[in-house]
């Protein structure tokens, strides 16, 4: 592309089910921010556009476990995720919704517009519904045993034990999460985008066209081309989302992996009505998408064949994903509240927002995933903000107010130290432009802390305290040039840290300059007034970070303390339910390791009229399988056969989970006659 006329920058929309954590905005909403802001400062036209994703399965979870509406699970945390970013200066045009109208209208014309062009196809399938609550489940509310592990609480879509993707008919003994019943199956019919249609498509605009995308999209993109595009369901069975706009849809909604992305477009036309089109439907319009790597497949293949489909949008330029951050060495979670959490940082380190921008670029996890350490952010703030940024200002503010009146002193005869010194400016500004356009924000910001330590190195070189007794021609000239530099630093760590520069403007006694102005050595006109000096930033002390320390600490002791409770008493069932398992007595005849697993055993019983295989996810607890042959365990006798791993199982291993994590077989106190019936 030839350069842009316009800019359209995206970022991904966080989930409205919970706050935002220091992982998100290292991810995506950082460098996003940098890139719009330097783009401003250029005099681009750019909009940047967010909001919150509120449809799905797990808001609809979220609000059932807290007796609420799921409309008002995402109107708490719309709210408190639009603040975080206010709070953090992400400088959102707009920050909307999902659940807007404009969002719907939206959401329903894209797809009624490629359904009336025939780029769906219709499916029938099986699915799991569940008859007490008179519903088809999604996976997240389906739970049951893990075919792998054993785990006896995995999810129809993941075992969180062992972290097996999974689907709903893996699960051994499957059931509702919201009656606790067990669910039937029964046909439903769904819309598909065909995926596999547009691989002639992606190879060319991808793999060919793309080459300059960064190696994780890139090598992630390619390697999803490679195995084959399979039909992607762009409806589902729920109550909570887009209705799907067409006659017989009734109980179904758009998918949401296919209404988010068009939230993108919605909250552009709320933004500006008038004149949208350009920044969707223009070829001289840039379009950006920062996001996760979480996200990547989404962004690069499932939108961009969308729009290819609708035929009337522009397609993205670049999708620059980070990699995942995680936090002292473990990785972020949600759920074990293992995090640093946006508005609890703020409560903790007033005033330090940029601080936590800065460390979060400098450590930003461009190309692999990268860890956040307390001390870490410690040392980049006492060591780099403090000792040089902060240091070199305050120095040349100090020195002016004191020498000459806290006026812009005059630059007398320059040597050619000071001719060098100036010239660099251009220079660094040149290597930040590099850096920022190719989507390196952290060699951006290194780049642009060079500026200030160009300053410091001139101070320190030069010694305009001791010059001061001899020759104050030569500080006038020192000085000026010094704060020339602070007056460029205005410009060039404005993208980053938008906080401080309002800080230094006020110092300066300037308005913000752009980005044209950065390496011009006059910035700062003679005899100007300048305001009063101030630190930047401060230090921050260990009995700080210690206490961030512990916190996290205290939260790890609590996790491994609630790692292991007692099974909760399930639901009262009536006592004819009790007598449908079959639960029997066998002595092991067989026992070895399944081959490709680290889990499994394969069990062969001899249940009294035969013998039966039955796999069980308890290798790990007893790493000699053979030791078992010969020992009587108990078994369910009537689970319906399922195929693991190419393998037939016949039931179930009954066994049990000591504080440890280990499995324990459940045997009779004194052999029995094989297949004796238990209860």
């Amino acid at each position: 592309m030839n350069k842009p006329k316009r800019y359209l920058i995206t970022s991904a929309l966080p989930y409205a089910n919970g706050p935002i954590h220091i992982g998100h905005l290292a991810g995506v909403y950082v460098p996003a921010d940098i890139y719009v802001r330097y783009l401003r400062s250029k005099g681009e036209d750019v909009v940047f556009i967010g909001g919150s994703d509120e449809h799905g399965v797990p808001i609809t979870i979220k609000a059932r476990k807290e007796g609420v509406k799921p409309q008002d699970i995402v109107d708490k945390y719309h709210a408190v995720i639009k603040k975080s970013f206010e709070d953090f200066g992400i400088s959102f045009d707009i920050y909307s919704r999902t659940t807007s109208k404009i969002h719907h209208k939206t959401a329903s014309d894209f797809f009624k517009k490629l359904y009336d062009n025939g780029k769906f196809i219709k499916k029938t399938s099986e699915q799991y519904y569940d008859e007490e609550a008179h519903q088809f489940l999604a996976d997240r509310y389906i739970t049951g045993i893990c075919p792998h592990c054993g785990n006896e609480n995995a999810y129809g879509d993941q075992c969180e034990k062992c972290g097996s993707a999974l689907s709903p008919m893996e699960l051994i003994n499957p059931h509702s999460a919201i009656s606790g019943s067990m669910p039937s199956l029964r046909e439903t019919s769904h819309w598909y985008l065909p995926l596999n249609e547009y691989e002639d498509f992606f190879k060319e605009w991808i793999l060919q066209n793309h080459k300059d995308w960064k190696t994780n999209v890139y090598g992630q993109c390619k390697s999803w081309i490679d195995l084959g595009l399979q039909p992607r369901a762009v409806s589902r069975d729920l109550n909570w989302g887009v209705p799907v706009p067409v006659e017989g849809a009734q109980g179904k909604v758009l998918y949401v992996w296919f209404d988010a992305p068009i939230g993108y477009i919605s909250n552009t036309i709320e933004l500006c009505p008038d004149k949208w089109e350009k920044y969707w439907k223009d070829a001289e319009t840039k379009l950006v998408h920062f996001i996760g790597k979480d996200n990547i497949v989404f962004h690069c293949i499932v939108f961009p064949a969308m729009l290819k489909a609708h035929g009337e949008y522009i397609l993205p330029d670049n999708v620059p994903a980070n990699e995942f951050l995680n936090l002292e060495g473990d990785k972020l979670s949600t759920s074990r509240n293992w995090a640093v959490w946006l508005h609890e940082y703020l409560e903790e380190f007033k005033g330090k927002e940029d601080v936590l921008r800065y460390a979060l670029c400098a450590n930003a996890p461009e190309t692999k995933d990268n860890d956040f350490t307390w001390k870490d952010f410690q040392a980049r703030n006492n060591s780099e903000l403090v000792a040089i940024l902060g240091n070199f200002v305050n120095r040349a503010l100090v020195l002016t107010a004191k020498y000459f009146d806290n006026k812009v002193p005059a630059i007398n005869q320059t040597t050619a130290y000071d001719s060098e010194t100036l010239a660099e400016i251009p220079k660094i500004k040149q290597n930040i432009e590099e850096s920022i356009e190719a989507y390196r924000f952290r060699e951006a910001l290194k780049e642009t802390m060079s500026l200030a330590r160009l300053g410091n190195k001139y101070l320190a070189d030069t010694e305009p305290w001791k010059l001061a007794k001899t020759d104050m021609s030569r500080v006038s000239t020192i000085l000026s040039i010094s704060l020339q530099i602070c007056a460029n630093l205005t410009v060039a760590i404005e993208p980053f840290m938008p906080f401080t520069v309002q800080k230094l403007l006020k110092m300066l006694n300037i308005s913000q300059y752009k980005w044209d102005s950065f390496g011009k050595p006059d910035l700062l006109k003679t005899g100007e007034a300048l305001g009063k000096a101030e630190l930047l930033f401060d230090k921050i002390e260990d009995d700080a970070i210690a206490k961030q320390i512990q916190k996290l600490l205290d939260t790890k002791k609590a996790n491994e303390l609630n790692s292991y409770k007692p099974n909760a008493v399930k639901p009262n069932i009536a006592f004819a339910d009790f007598m449908k398992t079959d639960i029997r007595a066998g002595v092991v005849t067989d026992c070895k390791k399944v081959p490709k697993s680290d889990k499994l055993l394969q069990f062969t019983i001899n249940d009294g009229t035969g013998e039966r295989t039955i796999l069980s996810g308890i290798a790990q607890s007893y790493p000699s399988p053979e030791e078992l042959i010969g020992t009587q365990v108990c078994f369910v006798a009537n689970f319906e056969p399922r195929k693991i791993l190419g393998m037939m199982s016949e039931g179930m291993i009954l066994s049990v989970e000591d504080a440890d994590g280990k499995s324990v077989l459940i045997r009779p106190v004194r052999e029995v006659t094989n297949g004796t019936a238990i209860g």
